[in-house]
């Protein structure tokens, strides 16, 4: 059952990044649109965002908390290791990010977000350096 929930929280793991890896990338969009007061693609925008939020980046964040959340509880002596308090620690932050993408979804809802395109194009930066700590955290479990 082991490899089993593994290999569904590995699953959820690359759905939840790839989500947070585009969400962003259609904030850049969406400001640029908004910069040349493109109002029919910015509505556009705030429908994919909204349909990406909700439907996949949400059920996928949830789905690694589970399986992770299992894992964990299969594997205690984990969380005596050092690596293990590193990456929980990574995982909070990637929460906190994803909450982070909400209040921008709700402020471009709302034509309310003043953020720049270049602002998001270095928001968009910061997953891909949660993945790369965490992929070589679990690998090699360096502490």
């Amino acid at each position: 059952m082991y490899l089993w929930i593994k290999a569904l929280h590995l699953v959820a793991v690359v759905t939840w990044f790839a989500a947070m890896f585009y969400l962003p990338r259609l904030y850049v969009y969406h400001a640029t649109a908004r910069d040349r007061d493109e109002k029919q693609a910015m509505a556009y925008f705030a429908t994919m965002e909204r349909k990406l939020y909700r439907g996949i980046m949400t059920p996928s964040m949830i789905a690694v908390l589970v399986f992770g959340g299992i894992l964990l509880y299969q594997a205690p002596a984990w969380l005596g290791q050092g690596w293990m308090h590193i990456k929980l620690t990574l995982v909070v932050l990637l929460v906190a990010y994803h909450h982070v993408c909400l209040i921008y979804l709700k402020q471009f809802a709302a034509e309310r977000c003043q953020r720049s395109p270049r602002y998001f194009r270095i928001f968009n930066e910061l997953p891909v350096i949660a993945l790369l700590a965490i992929v070589i955290l679990a690998v090699l479990k360096p502490f």
